[in-house]
């Protein structure tokens, strides 16, 4: 991505993070930006284009990110874990896209289905990489069945919610350490993981 259409990428997200997509206009976005229109229609042909250029890429990250750290895992806790680690790096790292995905994926209109398309898709890698799990005989105790596989994944993603909830009503930089301390404990005493 060229330096151009990484600004007005950005740009762009902080805008939709913080006045929100349909209060922001592609006038207020090239203005920030410092370019002309035909400049941004250049490289995206609307600002639904941006939207779901964001979505995409933004979940894409998250998605890469977790499968690496997963595959050098060897069981379902130490695979919980870097889950749990990378979402809160996310979260903190990311914390726009983060609002923009949890915030438009209530709805009905096509980017709150796009932002659910998403996060389902997201939810069902987690399920599945739980159920693998399960089925390789890593799991100790605390999931045994698909169903619970589903619930966990579930919580999990939840978890990305509460972090931006908590951030955001502390007014505070996250210690992502300190963070995941609290959230691990958490979340595996909640299943009784060991």
């Amino acid at each position: 991505m060229n330096r151009t259409k990484r600004k007005i990428f950005e740009i762009s997200m902080n805008l939709f993070a913080t006045k929100g997509y349909d209060a922001t206009s592609i006038e207020e976005i090239t203005s920030v930006v410092g370019v002309a229109k035909g400049t941004l229609y250049y490289h995206f042909s609307s600002k639904e284009e941006i939207f779901n250029f964001l979505i995409e890429e933004g979940m894409k990250l998250l998605q890469n990110s977790m499968t690496i750290k997963v595959q050098n895992c060897h069981t379902l806790i130490e695979k919980l874990k870097a889950i749990l680690l990378i979402q809160i790096k996310v979260m903190v790292k990311y914390q726009d896209f983060m609002t923009i995905v949890l915030s438009d994926s209530l709805g009905k209109d096509s980017r709150n289905l796009t932002c659910r398309k998403y996060i389902f898709e997201y939810i069902d890698m987690l399920k599945s990489i739980i159920i693998e799990s399960i089925e390789n005989g890593e799991a100790t105790s605390g999931i045994a069945d698909k169903k619970s596989a589903e619930t966990l994944a579930c919580g999990l993603f939840g978890i990305t919610y509460s972090i931006l909830l908590y951030k955001i009503k502390s007014g505070q930089d996250l210690d992502i350490k300190t963070l995941y301390k609290e959230y691990e404990n958490i979340i595996f005493s909640q299943y009784n993981i060991k």
